[in-house]
């Protein structure tokens, strides 16, 4: 039933977005989506979407796609680049851009929601789990881009209503990073990195689009920045003991220890300069995985926005693992 709102999303075939998009066509939204004319589109097939390809750049074009909207959710970003600027100018510059048009085009806009990242603050150093409240620390240059983005949109909290949702590792169906531990999961061999024990806060894509969507909606949540994540923390080996459960697989576990990953990321990262694609294993990349504790404190949006962790991680790896099967991607 709709609701006559609009509601504009970026970064909406992807990931994380293309499932806030399946949220907001429940909710009864009109939805406009900003994609680049290289966009796949898979997710959106079928859907009432109205699909605009003019990119986060177009600034005419912007315009139109922002004119009367209720709701915009800057879901886009780059999370993996070559250079260093690739990733200001995909998470700090596009941000800005859009932030101009819709403070130009959109007075009455009711919310701009910003998807940041754990990566923004970094881990826990301390064994704490990190919270709002938190000195921001990020250790890669994608994490720094993230907080940059971030001190952006608090320029603009004083011309339009604006909340920062941060997530952390996120996983669920249509996901294709976390997508290799499952595959050579279910192929019999998993892999532990360094020899410690190393604890995360996993949140499923579901629960994660939700939160963003009660963030969007609920008034105290104006100008305020949220962790969205699991109220439980995890163990690699208790993710481990459960994906053995829902696979049925006793795997081989492989442990690579910390200056191994940086070898093989370093490799990765200079054969790189020859393709077309940045590595999904990098230097950096390799920082962000050999970190003890990458944990956050969700207190405040259950709190303040009602949230709560609905999927369990059972339950999260058990719908994961249905849909990779139905797809045949495992």
């Amino acid at each position: 039933m709709k609701n006559n709102l609009v509601a504009v999303v970026t970064g909406g075939t992807g990931f994380v977005g293309s499932h806030l998009i399946d949220i907001l066509i429940e909710k009864g939204f009109t939805i406009r989506c900003i994609t680049r004319k290289t966009s796949n589109l898979r997710w959106l097939e079928g859907k009432p979407v109205e699909i605009y390809d003019c990119g986060l750049f177009d600034t005419e074009k912007l315009k139109k796609v922002l004119d009367g909207a209720d709701y915009i959710y800057h879901v886009a970003g780059v999370v993996k680049s070559k250079k260093p600027e690739g990733y200001f100018t995909g998470n700090v510059e596009t941000t800005k851009n859009l932030l101009s048009v819709a403070v130009e085009t959109v007075p009455n806009l009711k919310r701009f929601v910003v998807i940041s990242s754990q990566t923004a603050t970094g881990p826990s150093l301390d064994g704490k789990p990190v919270n709002e409240e938190t000195i921001c620390k990020p250790i890669t240059t994608y994490g720094k881009s993230k907080v940059e983005e971030e001190k952006l949109a608090k320029k603009y909290m004083d011309k339009i209503p604006i909340t920062i949702c941060r997530a952390p590792a996120v996983f669920g169906e249509r996901d294709t990073e976390i997508l290799i531990y499952f595959k050579t999961f279910n192929k019999g061999i998993t892999t532990r990195i360094g020899f410690d024990k190393k604890t995360v806060s996993l949140i499923h894509v579901l629960d994660l689009v939700n939160g963003i969507y009660k963030s969007s909606i609920e008034e105290k949540a104006v100008g305020q920045t949220y962790f969205i994540s699991s109220e439980e923390y995890y163990t690699w080996e208790e993710i481990g003991s459960v994906t053995s459960k829902v696979l049925d697989k006793n795997p081989v576990t492989i442990k690579f220890p910390h200056s191994l990953v940086f070898i093989i990321a370093a490799f990765a990262q200079f054969f790189s300069l020859f393709g077309k694609k940045a590595a999904t294993l990098n230097i950096e990349k390799a920082k962000d995985i050999t970190q003890r504790n990458w944990i956050c404190d969700t207190s405040k949006a259950v709190n303040e926005l009602g949230y709560k962790q609905n999927i369990s991680l059972e339950e999260g790896i058990k719908r994961t693992c249905a849909w990779y099967k139905k797809m045949k991607w495992i």
